[in-house]
């Protein structure tokens, strides 16, 4: 279920626990919350009725999964769920066809250019796609480096405006 989905959910349950992690903030990226960014996949119930909040990090050895983790914990705990269960699964692995429209937004707005839409793991094996600076719009970037501020991000700057931006990588 995409977290545009599960939002919109008729369970008033979920629907709560929705809107009480979509005030969780990414620690790496505090500009987008974890339903932004698409690493909240699901809210269900189990056998006893207890909701389970399933996430998966932006990747296996993301540093902050665990930090993540406690901040779902006390953000269920707050919302009024201290029977609810948080479950990290690997398993699909987190794509940033995940992130959402807001979460893609809200990216631009912070000088960071989102993943370019259908680019692929390609760029993984060194295939650029064309970024767009996300202060101008110009498509005329180049790519200074491989690593931004985290892993998961790379350094860019616009040759029209001449600004460095950086680019949330496709995975």
């Amino acid at each position: 279920m995409t977290a545009a989905a599960g939002r919109n959910t008729v369970d008033p349950r979920h629907r709560r626990i929705w809107r009480a992690l979509a005030e969780v903030e990414d620690p790496e990226i505090p500009y987008v919350t974890i339903v932004d960014l698409g690493i909240v996949r699901s809210v269900a119930d189990d056998e006893a009725g207890d909701p389970v909040v399933c996430i998966t990090p932006t990747y296996t050895g993301c540093p902050a999964t665990r930090l993540i983790e406690l901040q779902v914990r006390a953000a269920l705990d707050r919302a009024g769920f201290p029977h609810a269960r948080v479950e990290t699964r690997l398993s699909p692995p987190w794509t940033t066809d995940w992130i959402t429209e807001e979460g893609r937004r809200k990216l631009r707005e912070a000088g960071i250019a989102p993943p370019v839409p259908g680019a692929g793991r390609g760029t993984l094996f060194g295939a650029d796609p064309e970024i767009p600076c996300p202060r101008c719009g110009a498509t005329d970037t180049e790519r200074i480096s491989e690593f931004g501020s985290t892993a998961c991000k790379a350094l860019y700057r616009c040759r029209t405006c001449r600004e460095p931006f950086e680019y949330f990588k496709c995975l």
